[in-house]
C-alpha cells in the first residue's frame, strides 16, 4: 500500500469534525475508555470499522488521558479472501496488530442447511475468537464498530421476531463478566460513515460468506428505516434517542418496576381534597 488518503476539502474536514465529535460524546457519556486502556479494535475490513480505527487513532493522540489501540482481525479463511490488504493497511498507518486465523468459514458451511441464515452462527464463532485473544493481549476494552443504524434496527429486530424491547448498549459487560465491549460509534449515522469510507479509500472488503442472502430480515428493517428517513427526516435519529430516555413505570415489565407497590404509594385524598376536579 502505498499511502493512505488525506482527503483536504472543507466538506471531509466538516464531516470528519462531525464525526470525531459524535465519537468523542459517546465515549465520554458511557465512559467507554479510561486512562491506561487497551483497546482491541475489531476490524473487519468493512467500513464502519475502518472508520472506527481511524476516528479512534485521532482521539488517541488528542486525548489528554493515554490508551494504547491493538487491531485485530479475523481471517475466517473464506475463499478469496485478500489477507494482504489488512496486514498492509495496519502497516502503512502505523498501528499495533494481530491478525487471528481460524477456519469459521468451513465451520458455518458445514452447520448451517443451505438458504438458512449463515449470520447468527458466524457472529458466534467470530464473538468467541476475539473474546480469546482479548484474554491473551491484555485488553481491557473490545471495541465493535456498530453505529447508531445498528442499533435502532436491532430494537425493531428484537420487537419484531424476539417479542423484546431490546437493542446494542453503547457499553457491555459480558456474561462471564470477563471483558467489556465498546461502540464508539453509537452516535455516528451509517450515511456518514459510508460518505467518510468514501472520502478515505479505505481499502474495503466485503463478506462474502453469506454470499446474497438478500431476504435477511436485517436487510428488510434496513429498508423499511430508509423509507421512513426519507419521508420523515430525522426519524432514526429520535428512535435511538428513544433508547436514552426510557420510562420503566410506563412499560409492562414487572422486574423493571414495582408495579405491586404502587398500592403503599398512593396517596389517598381527604374528603375535602376530593371535592377538588381533576382534569385528565
Amino acid at each position: 500500500m502505498a499511502g493512505v488518503k488525506q482527503p483536504t476539502s472543507n466538506n471531509f474536514k466538516k464531516l470528519q469534525s462531525l464525526l470525531r465529535g459524535r465519537v468523542g460524546k459517546a465515549i465520554a457519556d458511557y465512559h467507554m475508555i479510561e486512562a491506561g486502556d487497551r483497546v482491541m479494535v475489531c476490524l473487519s475490513g468493512g467500513k464502519d470499522s475502518y472508520a472506527m480505527l481511524d476516528l479512534l487513532q485521532h482521539l488517541q493522540r488528542s486525548a489528554p488521558n493515554h490508551f494504547d489501540i491493538l487491531a485485530v482481525n479475523l481471517d475466517q479463511k473464506q475463499p478469496g479472501f485478500p489477507a494482504h490488504i489488512l496486514p498492509e493497511y495496519f502497516e502503512a498507518i502505523g498501528v499495533a496488530y494481530r491478525i487471528i486465523e481460524q477456519d469459521t468459514y468451513s465451520t458455518v458451511k458445514r452447520l448451517v442447511p443451505e438458504g438458512k441464515t449463515m449470520c447468527g452462527l458466524c457472529s458466534r464463532l467470530r464473538r468467541g475468537a476475539l473474546y480469546r485473544v482479548a484474554a491473551e493481549e491484555g485488553a481491557t476494552k473490545i471495541a465493535l464498530g456498530h453505529h447508531r443504524d445498528d442499533m435502532v434496527e436491532t430494537l425493531f429486530l428484537n420487537l419484531f421476531h424476539g417479542g423484546r424491547l431490546k437493542a446494542m448498549p453503547p457499553k457491555l459487560l459480558t456474561d462471564d463478566r470477563r471483558h467489556i465491549v465498546i461502540r464508539p460509534l453509537a452516535y455516528c449515522a451509517e450515511k456518514d460513515i459510508a460518505r467518510y469510507a468514501r472520502y478515505r479509500e479505505f481499502p474495503l472488503i466485503p463478506c462474502t460468506l453469506c454470499g446474497s442472502q438478500a431476504n435477511l430480515q436485517r436487510a428488510q428493517l434496513k429498508q423499511m428505516l430508509h423509507d421512513w428517513e426519507k419521508q420523515w427526516p430525522g426519524r432514526t435519529e429520535t428512535l435511538f434517542r428513544s433508547l436514552q430516555n426510557v420510562t420503566p413505570s410506563h412499560l409492562a415489565d414487572p422486574t423493571l418496576f414495582d408495579f405491586g407497590g404502587l398500592e403503599s404509594a398512593r396517596i389517598i385524598p381527604t374528603a375535602e381534597e376530593d371535592l377538588v376536579p381533576h382534569h385528565f
